[in-house]
């Protein structure tokens, strides 16, 4: 939030303790941003391409949600992050379906 640019290797993961419904919203964030979101397994359920800065409307994550990650508005569609690919993180653990060595 509050921030005027972000690197574009950078971004933020949000990990919740077990899978759920998310909603996300702009409030306070100043720069467009996709939001990536994934099973507890780090398969990517459902990509937001180019949230509105300050836009108060939810923005839904699905079900089943246990994993978020918020990077540059395009930047999804430049790396190829739809539906089914798979995120590669420590923090997913060994049920990954792509798993950290």
């Amino acid at each position: 939030m509050f921030r005027e640019s972000m690197d574009p290797a950078s971004g933020m993961l949000f990990v919740y303790e077990g899978p759920r419904r998310v909603a996300f919203w702009m409030k306070n964030t100043l720069i467009p941003l996709d939001m990536v979101f994934a099973d507890a397994t780090g398969r990517v359920t459902r990509v937001h391409s180019g949230a509105v800065p300050l836009d108060e409307t939810p923005i839904d994550g699905g079900e089943d949600v246990q994993f978020v990650l918020e990077i540059n508005g395009g930047m999804a569609a430049r790396l190829g992050l739809v539906p089914g690919a798979e995120m590669r993180h420590p923090l997913i653990g060994q049920a990954a379906v792509w798993p950290c060595d």
